[in-house]
């Protein structure tokens, strides 16, 4: 392709692909100079145009002896020219977008799985793990950048998949990650406390999940009201009547009644516009009703049929990270679940209580360099909630271990064990464990590695550590 068409004006280079990373420069890629929060793309042009980088998106003139063509802003031009080189797969391809705090990664699964249980190849864009053309894919991101997105999508068609369900992260709208790409729907899960680092203020947070809403303008809305945030949303999104739903809230179009759970999974009726229908799910609490009715609700609203949604919820397996159960024969309860922020942690704590016939244990910490206005939140709710509390390590990246363990415990007012060494965390709370206790592991879920100072990124899997210390100090039970 030419570099007029995607910059009308610009001279008519022949572009071999688009890149942001000048690392990943190949010989008549187009790159695009983007400033970051840490680093400004400008920096690295040079060693681009070494790289046989063809031409340059800068926002002023580097005189690096390649064609530049001169912006205002680098990200903002960068999403549209991908979408355009890549061919707008998203005008080809049906796409819904989940946003939230909580849930994501679940109701993204649970959304696929009922359009390809409805017979459409789907594709899959998330934390927990990619789908792309039916193979899985590893993405660095929750949303991908711009360019890596529009490739994404473009290998979906390529690949025979007709939809895609993505979960949108609130920096990937903020940043203009998915700007040029055409949501058929939207999905709102909740909004709570995370990513203040980034945001600031709630409010902040709140209005750059809007935009999937307004300015991206997703066709179709599908909205938790008994969410506060979601309510906002409801009154104010530009599109022609937005699907809510609930629990709690009898005018939601889709309202989810007679909620039980238990260690098996969940049973609940779902009353939706076209009637109601009597649910099972292997996913365990409430927080996955939510998510259980906030897919059926998309997937209704996409035309799934509602026994193949039905079906698809019934044998749904557990996500990775996500309220996942550890069996290995023991006669008490381990659970790893990705619960990073103070709502999710009470959640899960909720839903472990409830399960629980002897003592709820709670393994957790703080990831470093994020919202720390959260960390002595989230050591009220374990300490309020839990029997046994240990708080230990997450991904500390540039910050001390001990010095996040150190806010988590302003904010317990009664002793509790804490240790830096993750894996002796575990292993120790698992050994102490007796028969109907419960032993939550939270914070880092599906994640396979724990990130230290100068991006070093150590192996670690909560479940396998898990598995290791049950066959240490529970094999002969």
């Amino acid at each position: 392709m030419d570099l007029d068409v995607l910059f009308p004006g610009a001279p008519a280079v022949a572009i071999a692909g688009l890149a942001y990373d000048n690392r990943r420069v190949q010989p008549h890629d187009l790159f695009f100079c983007v400033r970051g929060s840490s680093s400004d793309g400008h920096e690295f042009a040079a060693d681009a145009v070494r790289r046989g980088a063809g031409a340059l998106v800068v926002d002023h003139p580097l005189g690096l002896g390649v064609p530049e063509v001169v912006v205002d802003d680098v990200r903002a031009h960068m999403a549209q020219a991908a979408a355009t080189f890549y061919g707008d797969p998203t005008s080809q391809l049906l796409l819904a977008g989940v946003t939230g705090t909580n849930g994501k990664s679940t109701t993204a699964h649970l959304l696929r799985a009922m359009l390809e249980a409805d017979g459409r190849q789907t594709g899959l864009l998330g934390t927990v793990g990619s789908v792309i053309a039916g193979e899985p894919a590893q993405l660095e991101r929750t949303t991908p950048e711009a360019i890596d997105l529009q490739r994404s999508f473009r290998a979906m068609l390529n690949g025979g998949d007709v939809a895609c369900v993505m979960e949108v992260s609130s920096h990937a709208l903020a940043l203009g990650r998915v700007a040029a790409s055409r949501f058929a729907l939207g999905l709102f899960t909740n909004l709570t406390q995370d990513h203040l680092d980034f945001h600031v203020t709630m409010e902040d947070y709140f209005q750059a999940k809007r935009l999937l809403f307004t300015d991206v303008a997703a066709a179709r809305a599908v909205l938790n009201i008994d969410d506060p945030y979601g309510r906002r949303l409801a009154a104010d999104v530009q599109v022609k009547a937005p699907r809510t739903f609930a629990i709690d809230r009898a005018d939601a179009d889709y309202l989810a009644s007679d909620v039980h759970t238990e260690l098996s999974g969940s049973r609940f009726v779902i009353r939706g516009p076209e009637g109601s229908a009597s649910v099972r799910s292997p996913l365990r609490g409430r927080f996955n009703v939510y998510n259980v009715l906030g897919a059926y609700a998309a997937a209704r609203e996409l035309g799934v049929a509602a026994d193949a949604a039905l079906a698809a919820i019934e044998h749904a397996g557990q996500v990775p990270g996500r309220f996942q159960t550890i069996d290995a024969g023991q006669d008490f309860a381990v659970i790893v679940d990705y619960a990073h922020t103070p709502d999710s942690l009470e959640n899960v704590l909720r839903t472990a209580r409830a399960l629980c016939t002897g003592e709820l244990h709670v393994v957790f910490g703080c990831g470093g360099d994020r919202d720390r206005g959260k960390r002595p939140l989230m050591g009220a709710i374990a300490a309020r909630l839990a029997d046994h509390v240990v708080v230990t390590s997450d991904n500390p990246r540039s910050e001390s271990p001990e010095a996040i363990i150190a806010e988590i415990l302003e904010g317990i007012d009664r002793p509790v064990s804490h240790d830096a060494d993750r894996r002796a965390a575990i292993s120790a709370t698992i050994a102490a464990a007796r028969s109907g206790d419960v032993v939550l592991i939270a914070g880092k879920g599906h994640e396979q590695g724990q990130e230290f100072a100068g991006g070093v990124k150590l192996p670690f899997d909560d479940a396998a550590v898990a598995r290791q210390a049950l066959a240490q100090f529970h094999g002969g039970r």
